[in-house]
């Protein structure tokens, strides 16, 4: 009788151990649920890119030097990067901080020949944008986003016996887009991806940036991703960015609170 009933308590106590696993399992979502209460994310990140496009330099020495390289973590020298957004309700805000130099040495394409040694591309870019959750359902989660991207870039060629050549740009654009997340087989794997595209500044034609990888949340706190991340710019003549991508693999860890 006495071992009748203590297999009766294990298996009792087996099947609540079960149902709260399953439960916490259920309870622990990738999707952000939309609440009258605030929500915060801190995302610092790490983004390695190439390049592939024309630099505008438009000196003497050269006007422009194509930077085509394959190498991406060679390319990145220094940075900081960082996004964060709150929410309340459908309504936020986001902002995000990229600031990078990249840098290639060897021959270099220009517009009247192959150059050296040294190109570098020191940027800073800052987008913010105000958020409205369209979307908010147990597999999906999608915000449309309107704002503007402001860009300062300053390109630098160093050419071995002739000198040094240096260009700067800035300029601020509106764009609109969309970003989210969604679902893995109601896993706490999800696909992030982000878009936008603007235009109209001063100095840009057109701007546009993309991003989708996969990501995982460990628990309420904390989710990581990796992603490929691309931003395009197509400035105007004096532009530094000229028919400009910057491409390449981007690893996040992002905190809630």
């Amino acid at each position: 009788m006495k071992n009748t009933l203590l297999k009766t308590l294990f298996g009792i106590s087996a099947v609540f151990s079960l149902a709260a696993h399953s439960y916490a399992a259920e309870e622990l979502s990738p999707i952000p649920k939309v609440s009258d209460q605030w929500r915060f994310e801190v995302t610092p990140y790490l983004w390695a890119p190439a390049i592939n496009g024309t630099l505008g330099l438009d000196s003497g020495l050269s006007k422009s030097a194509d930077f085509t390289s394959s190498n991406i973590v060679s390319n990145l020298k220094s940075g900081g990067m960082i996004s964060a957004e709150a929410h309340q309700g459908r309504w936020g805000v986001m902002g995000d901080v990229v600031s990078a130099t990249l840098q290639k040495t060897g021959a270099i394409p220009n517009t009247g020949g192959v150059i050296g040694d040294k190109i570098t591309l020191q940027q800073t870019i800052l987008t913010g944008v105000a958020t409205y959750t369209v979307a908010n359902t147990k597999e999906a989660y999608l915000d449309a986003l309107l704002g503007a991207r402001a860009i300062y870039a300053t390109a630098t060629l160093n050419v071995s016996g002739y000198g040094t050549v240096s260009k700067t740009t800035s300029t601020v654009d509106p764009i609109v887009g969309a970003k989210g997340r969604y679902r893995i087989a109601d896993s706490t794997w999800y696909v992030p991806f982000y878009g936008d595209i603007g235009s109209g500044g001063g100095t840009t034609n057109l701007t546009w940036q993309a991003m989708a990888g996969v990501g995982k949340t460990f628990n309420q706190l904390v989710d990581a991703s990796l992603t490929y991340r691309a931003l395009y710019y197509d400035m105007k003549d004096g532009g530094v960015l000229q028919k400009t991508t910057m491409f390449g693999p981007q690893v996040a860890v992002t905190f809630k609170f």
